[in-house]
């Protein structure tokens, strides 16, 4: 047997996709992640919603619409329920989670902006325009896609002050971080009924469809629903402002991350062990193989069946 082995030279330094490196990079990373800044739970607690039930908000409120025209809160309330939703429209996630939230949700229920209820989005931002309102107007209405919804939804900019006061009224409570230029504020939206008394709240970013109708439907009929308990903002908790998660939820997607990192390590490494030992099988000689000990040889066969013949002809001739 003849083995062929061809050793290489190794340089001072490792591939960076060679195992070793890519185990070094995986344990640097899993440090960088373990070590990582959460924002604190004071900061947090700021960010909720206080629900006020049957609170009433302020209809003379002054905004502008999404044409830059003077808007009261009146002009949408008084017939029908209204969908208060506030937010702001340069948001990098949350805002926009929770205006395709809603979206996806009206869309499956018989009921439709601008016919049996209204839509109300206010910014808590005093800097952005009707501009950057119109345009996400368009987003939306178009998105919806029925007709009429265009004179259902609103999208409304104001001053400081009558931000703060709407805020105050129906519980949003909102912090500005002026290094970020950046909002952290709640999730979710609420329900108020055609005379502007708060009927319920919606928390997070995606709500049923029966829950939103049935919702809407209360508020029609002038009822008020029961404060709720905000789990979800309790135990799954978004700062904008950071970019990050706080909490359980913070922990175990760490300890996921970490876990789902190091299987593809000893992965990869296992790759790697089984192609250095196909490469040096390849490299083996002509090994010559014996045949199986059972088998006969084609010599042994003829001279066998050469006898059986001569055996028969004397047979034969006896």
């Amino acid at each position: 047997m003849i083995i062929n082995q061809k050793t290489e030279g190794r340089g001072p330094t490792e591939s960076l996709t060679s195992p070793k490196s890519l185990l070094l990079l995986s344990v640097l990373w899993v440090a960088s992640v373990l070590q990582a800044q959460t924002v604190t739970e004071d900061g947090l607690a700021q960010i909720r919603f206080d629900q006020k039930p049957s609170a009433n908000i302020s209809l003379n409120l002054r905004f502008r619409d999404e044409e830059g025209k003077p808007a009261a809160l009146e002009q949408y309330c008084g017939r029908k329920p209204v969908i208060l939703v506030l937010g702001y429209y340069e948001c990098p996630m949350l805002c926009t989670l929770v205006l395709n939230g809603l979206t996806e949700s009206a869309a499956d229920m018989k009921w439709s902006i601008g016919r049996e209820f209204e839509v109300v989005s206010v910014s808590i931002n005093p800097r952005e325009t009707p501009t950057l309102a119109a345009a996400k107007k368009r987003s939306y209405v178009q998105r919806y896609g029925r007709s009429g919804t265009a004179q259902g939804w609103h999208f409304l900019t104001g001053s400081e002050p009558a931000i703060r006061q709407l805020a105050e009224e129906v519980g949003f409570r909102y912090v500005y971080d002026s290094v970020s230029r950046q909002y952290a504020h709640p999730s979710g939206v609420i329900i108020l009924t055609p005379s502007g008394q708060i009927s319920g709240y919606l928390f997070g970013v995606s709500y049923r469809p029966k829950e939103l109708f049935e919702s809407l439907r209360r508020a029609g009929s002038n009822q008020v629903s029961s404060p709720i308990q905000q789990f979800i903002l309790l135990c799954f908790r978004y700062n904008p402002i950071t970019g990050k998660y706080s909490g359980i939820i913070l922990n175990t997607v760490r300890v996921l991350s970490v876990g789902t990192l190091l299987g593809l390590v000893c992965l990869i490494v296992a790759l790697a062990r089984r192609s250095h030992g196909a490469k040096a099988t390849t490299s083996i000689g002509k090994v010559s193989v014996a045949p199986p000990e059972h088998a006969p040889s084609e010599k042994h066969t003829a001279t066998s069946g050469a006898g059986d013949q001569s055996a028969l002809l004397d047979q034969t001739s006896s």
